[in-house]
């Protein structure tokens, strides 16, 4: 793409959104301000139960991580942040990596504990964690997640996410109030432990790894957990936790009606947790839910920076950074495309019992061409004006291999 060609078409751009009165100038701040952060886990190639295909190149390390987020902040300028995962992230020494992190302009998202897997500890999780009816058990789950809260203070982060694998696959395996009620009491004393300015990022899931009950499947749940805890916890909405044909964007808006909404992981799907690149299946829902986002932040719902943004996605046959910066791309069009949505003309089409207009204002907003407002909006912050073809220009991927191996898995999947 030439200079000339994105110029010729940002021009027009921007004489059309000017003629409907939006400040161009505004919307660039607006996007070029939206970061996204990127998990640990997302940086290597995932995967199935039925096998795992690597690209070669990933990252050996927390170190490589690293880089390979700078790498990716560096030519999108729509991300800044990494979102650790423990045990896989755990090092022995969190103040140089937190000084290697600041060296290459990282930050540190929401840290993750791990109580889905059986990792060497004394109890087993087979039978689940917080809820497990051994109280040692869930002691050893309450006190892993306490240790990740430890290791978050000393890097920067200021959030807990917890996703709880928790649950059964045949009826009559558990009871489902006493197990709620003990998932309850567990996060209680996680909560006592959060620091002030922390989040608690209550995650849910309707089935998988147990396809029976899961103690926490849906929002409701998560906030009616959240509620008891206390002001701290809020709901995470995972795009691919959820029933196939769910009304996500109805979920936030209720949520953001009660001050409720935690974050987001990004992903799509098609049939259920799928884990596709955001957007690649489901682009006008994504678009539906950053128009109740920005309709909640403008009405005073919930201010835009009380909740996090992360991409949570697998990529079993995409080259992982490849498909980050895919993500990356269709999370800044969604929101893009929301933001010059007609505000006044869809609330009097509202409010006018106006069906017809109301659907013509958001797909005028859906299918208008925003992609050179968000390449100025990059190549204004220094990053590339096409982060994809970029990557393949400078055969990116082929120097990880060279450097790291064709053999190496990432540490951590």
């Amino acid at each position: 793409m030439t200079t000339e060609y994105h110029l010729r078409a940002f021009n027009l751009l921007s004489d059309q959104l000017s003629s409907k009165g939006m400040d161009v100038g505004n919307l660039i701040i607006q996007l070029a301000s939206f970061q996204i952060a990127v998990p640990s886990w997302a940086l290597g190639t995932g995967g199935t139960r039925f096998g795992r295909f690597p690209m070669g190149g990933e990252p050996r390390n927390l170190e490589e991580k690293l880089a390979d987020i700078a790498l990716l902040a560096q030519i999108t300028k729509r991300t800044d942040s990494i979102s650790l995962h423990f045990p896989w992230d755990f090092t022995n020494n969190f103040g140089e990596i937190k000084q290697i992190a600041a060296q290459v302009g990282v930050k540190f998202d929401a840290v993750n504990s791990n109580t889905f897997q059986n990792y060497g500890q004394q109890h087993s999780y087979k039978m689940g964690s917080l809820c497990h009816v051994e109280a040692s058990t869930r002691a050893q789950a309450i006190e892993h997640n306490l240790e990740v809260i430890e290791y978050g203070k000393q890097i920067g982060s200021n959030a807990l996410t917890i996703w709880l694998a928790d649950g059964s696959n045949f009826p009559g395996q558990v009871n489902f109030r006493e197990a709620l009620q003990r998932t309850s009491e567990s996060l209680q004393k996680i909560y006592t432990a959060l620091p002030e300015d922390w989040k608690l990022l209550v995650e849910y899931k309707p089935y998988e790894p147990n396809f029976y009950h899961t103690v926490i499947p849906d929002w409701g749940t998560s906030a009616f957990l959240s509620r008891q805890l206390g002001p701290q916890a809020k709901v995470l909405v995972d795009l691919g936790h959820h029933l196939p044909n769910t009304n996500i964007e109805q979920i936030v808006a209720t949520l953001m009606h009660q001050n409720l909404l935690g974050g987001f992981h990004f992903n799509d799907s098609n049939y259920g947790d799928d884990d596709l690149s955001t957007g690649s299946a489901k682009p006008y829902q994504l678009f539906l839910i950053f128009c109740e986002l920005i309709g909640g932040v403008n009405d005073g719902a919930q201010a835009w920076n009380s909740i996090s943004w992360m991409i949570d996605a697998s990529h079993n046959t995409k080259d992982p950074l490849e498909d980050l910066i895919q993500a990356l791309e269709s999370i800044s069009q969604a929101f893009a495309k929301a933001l010059i949505v007609d505000r006044i003309k869809l609330t009097h089409c509202q409010n006018s019992g106006d069906v017809v207009g109301a659907q013509e204002v958001l797909q005028e907003a859906f299918l208008t061409d925003i992609r050179p407002l968000i390449r100025e909006a990059r190549i204004q912050s220094g990053g590339e004006p096409d982060p994809l073809a970029f990557f393949r220009k400078e055969k990116i991927r082929e120097g990880l291999i060279k450097k790291r191996g064709t053999t190496i898995l990432a540490t951590g999947l």
